[in-house]
């Protein structure tokens, strides 16, 4: 349920698998409201690894490595680390959305839109699912049903699986408008503003009334018209109306208020305000029903796409295995155990970034109450320098610490997450559970490829770098399941002699040369992940 990015996304990974799912989408078309301003974190390599990195990178006005990055009201240097861990992709989320629709429709899938989910009923057979549609009401049958519906999604409600977490007491305004007065300065990190001066662009600004920031649109969306920017302020509001909707007005009243300054902003093309909400949904499955994308979490600070994009892809495979009979026990109960810590992750770098927005502010509170989770989160991140006399100056400090930092760009990029892999008590490979690198390869033939476009049919995937090809024989009967390549690693130092890797590319077996039996595990890896 769901057309927007991960519902897409999920559509695409079903296809590609032999599935045949269908969409329902509320919406008529691609909205033109721009939810969202680009990728954040491991979904950028992961889409080098369907196919699309080129395809979405000729849409966008940034891909690839992040130099610096806010991290509520800090900034990170990621650019001292020598090779950022954070990568980044500035495109537009409705440009996201035509992208992915292209590609199912490439695959053969489609989209119903103007076609909405009223109610549902899971029984242990299937799913009835109550649709209103252009011609009015019908009724559906599924055997599975994901919710990709968002926020307040119904298909989570009447599953009947909660939704825990804070509400903020913060109102945020958002409006796409004309700074007529604004003029960027020459390498573009900063604007003038008439009667105010020079204030910096493409970052969150801490003042002592709240938060803004300014982003030329033309940064963001290579269609956008000059001199049109994004606004966005955050402040405590008790008066705010989230129901009314917002004007213009409102938002030139809140600049006002959070710059201390008059900011001249016209022609509105969108304005929006909300409450900001960190939530993680109690379990990701409740029968023949699942969770995916904002209708699974919600993290507050940013990095939804990342992470509900990651969730599409990870439940992609199982599903469509499951719907073919061959999903080996269990394989479909392990999306919410790997997504739903990847989820607990993900929240607490975003409720960390909230509770420093609040040391900043001199809020030493969270939903109202002294501490809560998000000092929880801030806790766990920086540990004791969270309660010296000066805790902003001590984790500042932290932050030029090369370790810290790249922990938290990590963090933020997902690539810290690590899948517990069945079978692998003691001393797991250092691959295992985590995202295959990139390797570069030379088969037995001659030829060259890289792991990036093997993973592009999204099958199982096995490198044998051994001697005359020992480990490779052990999946000679899964060919329609899995990619065997037999060769030599050209990427040095090679990680290790062999590597089984998932369809969403993670590395399920891996063996290195001195190790007990390098092959002796792999069949019942394979049996783990792709059935007997």
């Amino acid at each position: 349920m769901g057309g927007g990015p991960t519902g897409l996304m999920l559509a695409a990974e079903l296809r590609l698998c032999g599935a045949d799912p269908v969409v329902l989408e509320r919406l008529p078309q691609v909205s033109e409201i721009p939810k969202g301003n680009g990728l954040v974190g491991q979904i950028v390599p992961m889409l080098d690894y369907r196919g699309l990195l080129d395809r979405f990178r000729a849409h966008a006005t940034f891909a690839g490595p992040a130099l610096r990055f806010g991290f509520g009201p800090l900034q990170l240097s990621l650019s001292r680390l020598g090779h950022s861990p954070l990568h980044i992709m500035a495109i537009p989320q409705r440009r996201i959305e035509q992208l992915l629709g292209e590609r199912l429709a490439e695959l053969g899938g489609t989209v119903r839109r103007g076609h909405e989910l009223t109610g549902l009923a899971q029984d242990p057979g299937g799913v009835t699912l109550h649709v209103r549609g252009p011609d009015g009401g019908y009724l559906m049958r599924a055997g599975y049903v994901v919710g990709c519906d968002g926020a307040h999604s119904l298909v989570r409600k009447r599953a009947g699986i909660g939704f825990p977490g804070v509400t903020y007491p913060e109102i945020s305004r958002i409006g796409r408008v004309s700074l007529p007065t604004a003029h960027l300065t020459r390498r573009g990190s900063a604007v003038t503003v008439a009667d105010i001066g020079r204030l910096p662009v493409m970052r969150q600004v801490r003042t002592p009334r709240g938060t803004y920031s300014l982003a030329p649109l033309a940064s963001l969306d290579r269609g956008a018209r000059a001199g049109t920017y994004i606004v966005y302020t955050r402040e405590e509001d008790p008066s705010g109306e989230l129901a009314a909707p917002m004007s213009l007005a409102e938002l030139h009243a809140s600049a006002r208020r959070v710059l201390g300054a008059d900011l001249p902003m016209t022609d509105p093309q969108w304005l929006t305000k909300l409450a900001g909400n960190s939530r993680l949904a109690e379990r990701y499955q409740s029968g023949r029903v699942l969770l995916a994308g904002d209708a699974a979490h919600l993290l507050g600070a940013g990095g939804s796409l990342n992470t509900g994009l990651l969730d599409a892809i990870n439940l992609g495979w199982k599903l469509a295995a499951e719907v073919a009979g061959r999903a080996p026990e269990g394989l479909l109960a392990s999306y919410h155990a790997e997504r739903h810590p990847a989820g607990q992750r993900a929240l607490l770098h975003t409720r960390a970034q909230n509770a420093l927005s609040a040391l900043v502010s001199g809020r030493h509170r969270q939903g109202g109450q002294p501490g809560g989770e998000d000092s929880q989160a801030l806790r766990e991140l920086f540990g004791e320098a969270v309660t010296r006399p000066d805790p902003l100056r001590s984790i500042k400090k932290l932050l030029k610490q090369p370790e810290t930092l790249r922990r938290i760009g990590e963090l933020i990029e997902g690539s810290d997450v690590r899948y517990p892999i069945p079978g692998d008590d003691g001393q797991p490979h250092p691959l295992v559970g985590r995202l295959a690198p990139d390797l570069r390869l030379q088969a037995a033939s001659g030829s060259r490829t890289r792991v990036g476009e093997l993973m592009r049919a999204a099958k199982g995937v096995l490198l044998d770098f051994t001697p005359a090809a020992a480990v490779a024989a052990a999946a000679s009967d899964r060919a329609d399941q899995v990619i065997i390549t037999a060769g030599r690693c050209l990427t040095r130092p090679a990680p290790a002699d062999a590597l089984l890797i998932r369809p969403d590319g993670y590395v399920a077996w891996a063996a290195t040369t001195g190790a007990p039996g390098p092959g002796r595990s792999l069949p019942g890896a394979l049996r783990e992940w792709f059935g007997s």
